[in-house]
């Protein structure tokens, strides 16, 4: 059974989605990724192939004549289609790669490509046919007791039973606990030139309700990277204020509403409401917060602000996104409604502006704390959200609704102040009335496009009028496109600045778009990006 023919049919469509997998996606993939994407695709093209052959053989079995000149046609074309779709692929992948400003790979990468490619197929043939003959050896033991169709049936389902299990059992279950202990591990430990504070206005500081060992390894890093008084008023001329940063670890209370509760009086204790900017952070999974981001907005306000943050898990985001979603959510609404509550009972005259920012992951969690567009826009004086994931249920529904004639990747949604923006340059020409909502999410993130409809359903981000950094050689093809999109999730940080899921200083443009200081104008944003891009 394991050493049975191939199926032409399964072998056929085998060679189509093979080359296929070598057409570009959203972003470049290297060599051994490319390959591994080549053989599971592959694969995947010999699985439909023969269960279509299976379902034809139902109704007409070919003669061994016609299977035998139908291998001979394969064996004719594959290799010449093979070594087209390589050189192909090689052009593909170095004009992806000039067009992201990236190093062109080598041409030899090719060969290495196509080792990788053929291991992976043979490995996933060889478990398939290892899975049949274990499920037509229980049918043939069921077999002496009830009839050969449901004994056939019955083995197939103990078989998918007893795979799915061992999958979700023993690989899943002790991948994630062993991501997770790894991950606690890695929290507990200090980066390097991470110092404890010296003075009140942090988190762990002198006075601080937070111990410094329980903010963890991204909450450590969040509150001491905040640039100095010395470094603010280099760059504005002025003589400028301690920025308030303030945060919560996994370890300061067993709760969400603990936690959050804790960071609300830390405000309280540092003056944080007195500031002119209150912001807070929904971070990634592990507690990270992009510094880019929070050094971005105490430059532009001289340091008068207080950026507050808290953890919800050890996890990397990607994990934490497919395994325990409701973390964000749940954390992300106990902080923003704790913050949000305290500075809406403020007099309006007299309260900071109350900022908002999510990233990846932090974004659904911001978009489930207010549920709709109308409560995000009432909720805070500016919301600045990059690269939303394909569950976001608002950004879904403002896609959708979006104005006519307006783009996917850059869609208008005149009905509320809220802007999309593609390139962060593009959010330096608007007119009219400030936005309250901006989404910055570049034209190639695949965190933003990756969407598990791509296996079977053509996006709109590929129709008509493409994104700026979408090469105009990438097409939809079912299945095939779904996974080269989700290997570009790997590597979408990767990239040079302004593609992929990399924002970094183009977020000084968002926060210039939703909340300037008074007198900031587009030359200072332009050298504040210097600033921070150095």
């Amino acid at each position: 059974m394991v050493r049975c023919k191939l199926s032409v049919t399964g072998f056929g469509l085998s060679a189509v989605f093979y080359c296929l997998s070598f057409t570009p996606s959203l972003l470049p993939r290297p060599w051994f990724l490319q390959g591994v994407v080549a053989g599971l695709t592959g694969a995947i093209g010999y699985a439909v192939g023969t269960a279509l052959g299976a379902l034809v053989r139902m109704r007409w079995w070919p003669s061994r004549r016609v299977e035998r000149i139908a291998w001979h046609l394969l064996f004719a074309l594959l290799p010449v289609l093979i070594v087209a779709f390589l050189w192909l692929g090689t052009r593909w992948q170095r004009a992806l790669r000039v067009r992201l400003g990236m190093e062109p790979q080598q041409e030899y990468d090719a060969l290495r490509t196509v080792g990788i490619s053929l291991l992976t197929f043979g490995a996933l043939l060889l478990l398939a046919r290892l899975l049949r003959l274990a499920a037509h050896g229980i049918a043939r033991l069921l077999g002496q007791y009830v009839p050969e169709s449901a004994a056939y049936c019955a083995g197939f389902l103990v078989v998918t039973m007893l795979t799915y299990g061992a999958f979700d059992n023993l690989l899943v279950q002790n991948l994630y606990a062993t991501a997770d202990r790894s991950a606690a591990i890695t929290d507990s430990g200090t980066g390097r030139g991470v110092v404890r504070p010296g003075i009140v206005l942090r988190s762990g500081g002198p006075g601080s309700l937070v111990d410094w060992d329980s903010l963890g390894r991204q909450g450590r890093n969040f509150v001491a990277k905040a640039p100095s008084t010395e470094q603010l008023s280099a760059f504005s001329g002025r003589p400028a204020t301690e920025p308030i940063r303030l945060y919560a670890g996994l370890a300061a209370a067993d709760d969400e509403k603990s936690r959050a509760a804790i960071v609300v009086r830390e405000m309280d204790r540092t003056g944080a409401f007195d500031r002119a900017v209150v912001a807070v952070f929904t971070p990634t999974g592990t507690g990270w917060v992009d510094n880019n981001v929070t050094s971005s907005l105490e430059y532009m306000y001289d340091g008068d602000t207080a950026l507050v943050s808290m953890q919800y898990s050890y996890l990397p985001s990607w994990i934490s996104f497919w395994v325990d979603r409701d973390k964000v959510t749940d954390a992300s609404a106990a902080l923003i409604t704790a913050v949000h509550d305290r500075w809406a009972a403020m007099p309006p005259t007299s309260r900071p502006k109350l900022l908002i920012f999510g990233e990846s992951l932090g974004t659904y969690g911001t978009e489930k704390t207010f549920g709709s567009a109308e409560k995000m826009v009432e909720g805070a004086d500016g919301i600045l959200l990059e690269g939303p994931t394909f569950a976001n249920p608002i950004h879904q529904q403002l896609t959708r609704d979006r104005e006519p004639g307006s783009t996917v990747w850059d869609p208008r949604y005149d009905a509320l102040p809220i802007e999309f923006a593609s390139r962060a340059s593009e959010l330096r020409e608007l007119t009219g009335p400030r936005p309250k909502v901006v989404y910055m999410q570049n034209s190639s993130d695949p965190v933003v496009w990756w969407n598990p409809n791509l296996l079977w359903h053509q996006p709109g981000w590929l129709r008509g009028e493409r994104g700026p950094d979408v090469t105009p050689d990438m097409h939809w093809y079912p299945v095939v496109t779904f996974w080269q999109t989700m290997v570009d999730l790997i590597f979408a940080n990767k990239v040079p600045l302004g593609h992929g899921h990399v924002y970094k200083s183009g977020t000084v443009d968002g926060w210039a778009a939703v909340a300037p200081p008074p007198g900031w104008t587009v030359a200072d944003t332009i050298r504040l990006r210097a600033l921070i891009d150095q």
